[in-house]
């Protein structure tokens, strides 16, 4: 996996490091490299590892990645949009296990659709909230619902895509149930 820095070189942005995230406008003073390190460092105050609690580090991973679409590789963005929609609209319990599936399904997916491209807002225009206003959350509660929140923002922040990323949702789901009914007779 590339590093943000060469993914953002191979996209063809230039990445700035000083003021605030050229991406999700967080007030920082070095720039999207202060708000990598923010991210990176800031959600492990928190334990969403709990089996109640898990589904934030995934709405929290996928928000800060749709922010930040230009240091992801093109594929990423239906990966986390989807994911968002699963959760968020389809109301699919998460866990880890289904990940992996997602990435193969988008695999397969992606095979016939090589010029598919899924619309960016503009920088500064994906939600309001970002990684940066986790770090005000004095408790785990708090902290996730700020994440859903954060996470409902940024969603909505990419809505002229939701039809795609519905029907590849529907698609994944159906194929999850034929895996689950297969699984279930041996």
């Amino acid at each position: 996996m590339q590093n943000f820095i060469d993914q953002a070189e191979k996209n063809g942005v230039t990445l700035l490091n000083k003021g605030g995230c050229q991406f999700c406008g967080a007030d920082y003073e070095r720039g999207i490299y202060e708000c990598m390190e923010n991210y990176n460092n800031g959600l492990q105050l928190f334990d969403f590892n709990d089996s109640e609690n898990h589904i934030y580090t995934f709405l929290s991973v996928d928000a800060h990645a749709l922010q930040h679409p230009e240091i992801h590789g093109r594929w990423s963005n239906h990966f986390h949009l989807t994911r968002l929609n699963l959760v968020l609209d389809k109301k699919l319990n998460w866990d880890y296990k289904k990940s992996p599936l997602l990435s193969d399904y988008l695999n397969e997916y992606k095979l016939n659709r090589s010029n598919e491209f899924l619309a960016l807002p503009n920088a500064l225009e994906r939600g309001c909230m970002t990684a940066k206003d986790l770090t005000k959350a004095t408790t785990t509660n708090e902290c996730a619902e700020m994440v859903k929140k954060w996470a409902m923002e940024v969603y909505h922040a990419w809505s002229f895509n939701h039809s795609i990323v519905s029907q590849i949702a529907d698609n994944f789901l159906e194929k999850i149930k034929k895996h689950d009914r297969k699984t279930t007779k041996h």
